[in-house]
């Protein structure tokens, strides 16, 4: 199968290269990559400067963009023939609930899907993450099993992999997005000439860890895939605002 990964921490990440290295035994693997961690950016395209692309080694290069971009160039410029798959990861730390609207990761997901090609997004959901081979081998899994039964045009999943050896896995669980805490996370200090600088800091703990929630799943030891939309309209609403909305 021919495969474009990409991810947000950058060509060097850890995740990325433990997924190329687990696929590339059985797949067309072309890795294109932000040159540097660039977690956070969701979406963003790079408007305002050229894009330049490295070739780093055989069928992996770098760009001076986001990960959409990243995305963009493989499918576009650098792949030969189109992709059959895009995966986006393995991502240092998870992306759980609210996090999925930020995250760098699964938007170039989002936009694999955005462009017609079947999309996955995985994250290893730890802050030491050490078991990066067993993400790969969960994504190579559940690759073999889309390849049987492919995804709605409208949907990406979005898998987060406890930091587990591979054999401790109690399995899978098909879950809804959690939430976290709405508090404050931004610090403020001041830089040595005594200006006010702020920096964004970790997230915040979770709050809906209910049944069936990405978040009750790692806890308790399961892979959590979560399907997403990429339609983002709320269908349930047409008609209650066309009632009060539409009125004279």
């Amino acid at each position: 199968m021919r495969i474009l990964i990409s991810n947000d921490d950058g060509i060097e990440a850890p995740g990325i290269q433990a997924l190329f290295d687990e696929l590339t035994k059985d797949n067309d693997i072309t890795l294109v990559a932000p040159d540097r961690n660039r977690s956070a950016t969701s979406a963003a395209l790079t408007l305002d400067i050229p894009l330049r692309v490295t070739e780093r080694s055989s069928n992996q290069y770098s760009v001076n963009g986001t990960p959409c971009d990243c995305v963009h160039l493989g499918t576009h410029r650098i792949m030969q023939k189109s992709p059959e798959m895009v995966i986006a990861g393995i991502n240092r730390g998870a992306n759980l609930g609210d996090d999925v609207l930020y995250s760098g990761t699964v938007a170039a997901a989002m936009e694999g899907r955005s462009l017609g090609y079947t999309s996955v997004a995985i994250s290893l959901a730890s802050h030491e993450c050490t078991n990066y081979k067993t993400a790969a081998k969960v994504m190579l899994n559940l690759k073999n099993k889309i390849a049987k039964h492919p995804l709605a045009k409208n949907i990406i999943l979005n898998v987060n992999v406890p930091d587990l050896p591979f054999d401790e896995i109690k399995g899978i669980r098909i879950t809804r997005l959690g939430s976290r805490h709405r508090k404050d996370t931004v610090i403020a200090t001041e830089d040595p000439r005594g200006n006010s600088i702020y920096w964004f800091g970790p997230p915040s703990e979770p709050e809906d860890t209910g049944e069936m929630t990405d978040f009750k799943a790692i806890t308790e030891g399961y892979v959590s895939i979560t399907p997403l939309t990429v339609d983002l309209t709320h269908f349930e609403s047409l008609n209650s605002l066309n009632e009060w909305i539409l009125v004279d």
